[in-house]
């Protein structure tokens, strides 16, 4: 099993402390967002890898050595993401970037540059935020983490219920043909320049014809060439969430412990918030202590084990 901590919250910035409880008990519970009376409860003995998906994973790394070594052989890969936006965009991450480089930084030579991947997610374009911008911004990026990744992921901002809601702040312009010869040109240009795999997952524009390369954040190359190294045997399935064969997501399939609508970052484009008020009511019903990441599990809930 591969644990994803996390899509929908970002886990490592904001509930490290509950991660943290939850490797010390042996188990970690998430609802169905789908059907929140239904609880898959994980057995961390059954977890082969655990990818840590976050904008800021400072808060996280007090607890990493303790996490590893109750969790010594469970594999660890950091999906990271840095974009250049400001705090009109990003009003917390922002203040953080220099920690966060030093952090990627860190974390490859802990882990390894093969277990780090770098998100350049979303690319959104407005009259800030032009074409140029992103060029400019993508080129001082690189040589900053040049030796701690082998892969880099790009995505283009998509509508969801936030954006939309915020669309009248973020102005968001289209991209045209001509935006996406120019960044598939110039970002595959430069990250290649550095030796660095650049690719989309889950895009219409996928960029290969500008020269990107053909991946996935999660491949089934990469998990196999990862775990193979502790020599288990390992059957891998496709995620499900995208069957438009012309935006298929070809990622193996994680199990996400995380949930909508708790994360405080309340970055302009999320995908996984859609009512600040919402945020803050399931914050405070956190609890370090609880197997859920929001609330507690209820009498009537349908416990199943997720294997």
């Amino acid at each position: 099993m591969i644990l994803f901590v996390s899509g929908r919250s970002d886990i490592p910035t904001y509930y490290p402390k509950w991660f943290y409880n939850r490797v010390k008990e042996g188990f970690v519970d998430t609802r169905n967002p789908f059907n929140p009376k239904l609880v898959s409860r994980i057995y961390f003995k059954n977890v082969d890898m655990i990818v840590f998906c976050s904008k800021n994973v400072h808060p996280l790394l007090p607890y990493l050595d303790e996490i590893q070594n109750i969790l010594n052989n469970i594999q660890f890969v950091f999906h990271l993401t840095l974009t250049p936006y400001n705090e009109d965009i990003e009003p917390i991450i922002a203040k953080s970037k220099k920690i966060i480089i030093e952090d990627i930084n860190f974390l490859a030579k802990k882990y390894g540059k093969d277990n780090i991947f770098i998100r350049y997610d979303p690319i959104l374009k407005n009259k800030r935020y032009t074409i140029a911008f992103h060029l400019k911004a993508f080129n001082k990026l690189l040589p900053l983490i040049k030796y701690s990744t082998e892969n880099i992921v790009i995505s283009f901002v998509d509508y969801y219920k936030n954006t939309i809601k915020n669309n009248d702040f973020l102005n968001l312009e289209s991209f045209s043909t001509s935006d996406y010869k120019l960044i598939g040109e110039n970002f595959s240009k430069i990250a290649h320049l550095y030796k660095i795999n650049i690719f989309t997952c889950g895009e219409k524009e996928n960029l290969t014809e500008y020269g990107f390369d053909k991946g996935a954040c999660i491949s089934k190359e990469f998990v196999l060439k990862i775990l193979n190294k502790s020599g288990k045997e390992i059957r891998l399935k496709r995620q499900t969430f995208r069957k438009d064969n012309k935006f298929s997501c070809n990622c193996v399939q994680m199990v996400d412990i995380g949930a909508y609508n708790s994360c405080l970052s309340f970055c302009k484009y999320c995908y996984a918030n859609y009512s600040e008020n919402e945020v803050l009511f399931n914050f405070k019903n956190h609890d370090d202590n609880s197997s859920l990441l929001i609330g507690k599990v209820n009498e009537d809930d349908i416990i199943k084990e997720r294997k």
